[in-house]
């Protein structure tokens, strides 16, 4: 059996430059990654077998296909290698901008090609993740890059590996569709190099569609220590950076409320 670790993703900064004429948007984005997340494990089976356990394995129950069974069934489909059981240990929420579902895909990925002694870069795995979602190239590189395009053009950057960070998700999950169609239209101009000095165009139409999360990115921001509050992606989680792990404890003690998921993490390498 392999073990694979579906790192939650962050949106570190997020622009919104155009919608284009295949329904998608034209993003500009800077990807990163914490160590925590969902744990995947592969195993050779005489028939395909999935199935979820963990905290958050109820929000799943049901779904007889998602993107972890289309990514072992697409990876069979281009490397071969038989059937395979699979278990998704489901840590992260779902539907709350941290790339949940790409990241499992994503770790399927990886996982079968460990197995398979198939390179972590080879074409063929990105050209499987990109049909499978925008997010999943991001998550199957599992780097600090940015992202244009959808999100799938990716230019791996320095990251700020062991940067403590503070997860919060208010319990509510957010339509990604819902969210960008309530975008503005607007485009603010282009990602900076520095994400300090960018933002999240989607936290408009998230904090319409959810309105706690405008009290989540408050609190956060008002933490002692912060260098960086924001939602990431479409949301509803927000994250936020600070400059040391006993300040990133102390905002944890602190930000606690019924029904909010709260996690101290850090930037993974």
């Amino acid at each position: 059996m392999l073990t694979e670790i579906a790192r939650a993703k962050l949106n570190l900064a997020l622009h919104v430059r155009a919608r284009r004429p295949d329904g998608y948007h034209e993003l500009e984005t800077l990807f990163a990654f914490v160590e925590v997340g969902d744990v995947l494990r592969v195993a050779p089976a005489e028939a395909p077998a999935f199935r979820v356990t963990g905290p958050f394995a109820a929000a799943l129950a049901g779904e007889g296909d998602n993107l972890v069974t289309r990514a072992a069934a697409r990876f069979a489909e281009t490397f071969g290698g038989g059937a395979h059981a699979i278990e998704l240990e489901k840590h992260l929420p779902v539907a709350s901008g941290i790339g949940g579902g790409s990241a499992d895909a994503a770790a399927t990925l990886r996982a079968l090609a460990r197995f398979h002694d198939v390179a972590l870069d080879d074409p063929r795995l990105f050209a499987i993740a990109d049909r499978l979602g925008s997010d999943v190239p991001a998550c199957l590189l599992g780097k600090t890059a940015l992202g244009r395009g959808r999100g799938e053009q990716l230019a791996p950057v320095v990251g700020m590996p062991g940067t403590p960070v503070l997860l919060i998700n208010p319990g509510v999950a957010v339509s990604t569709a819902e969210v960008f169609r309530r975008w503005d239209g607007v485009d603010h101009g282009p990602l900076d190099a520095d994400p300090l000095a960018g933002r999240n165009d989607l936290e408009a139409p998230a904090r319409e569609i959810a309105p706690v999360i405008g009290e989540v990115l408050e609190t956060l921001a008002a933490q002692h220590g912060v260098t960086l509050a924001r939602m990431s992606g479409s949301g509803a989680t927000c994250f936020a950076l600070f400059e040391s792990v006993e300040a990133c404890a102390d905002a944890a003690s602190r930000v606690a409320r019924p029904g909010w998921w709260c996690v101290e993490t850090r930037l993974a390498p």
